[in-house]
């Protein structure tokens, strides 16, 4: 009976896919992105934006995004209608949404904010580019 029960448990987990592991909020994504010596992926969406759902719900929910997120990056998001505190550099400089931004660990913007939609084999070239970059940096302050 238990190995039914356990067996049942992983097709149900297995149906659901992987998640993203986003941070709680901003502040603890860059706590967590300076003790982890990560860069941080922040979107800012809102959950009545057509291209934000689109997002959510394709690109972020694809394995092969979720574990490249999950192993190289501190994910954090923000939601305007909940108005969750977003920096106001960053505020003001995301025309559209989805703004998806890609931070040093210490918040300061890598490049400037990508907007929109992304499909998948884009976000996950995205992400290769930007953690090659990041990394590069890092070798730079090493010497």
């Amino acid at each position: 009976m238990f190995k039914k029960l356990v067996l049942a448990m992983v097709m149900v987990l297995s149906l659901h896919g992987a998640e993203v592991h986003w941070a709680k909020d901003y502040q603890t994504a860059v706590q967590t992105a300076k003790k982890e010596n990560k860069p941080i992926l922040f979107i800012i969406s809102r959950d009545t934006c057509k291209y934000c759902v689109l997002l959510d719900t394709t690109t972020l929910k694809d394995d092969k995004v979720v574990k490249a997120l999950n192993r190289d990056f501190v994910a954090s998001r923000a939601w305007t209608n909940e108005r969750d505190y977003i920096p106001v550099e960053l505020a003001q400089n995301t025309p559209g949404l989805p703004g998806i931004w890609f931070l040093f660990p210490d918040g300061t913007p890598m490049f400037q904010p990508v907007l929109g939609y992304v499909e998948k084999n884009n976000f996950l070239q995205m992400l290769s580019l930007v953690k090659a970059a990041f990394d590069k940096q890092q070798e730079k302050t090493k010497k």
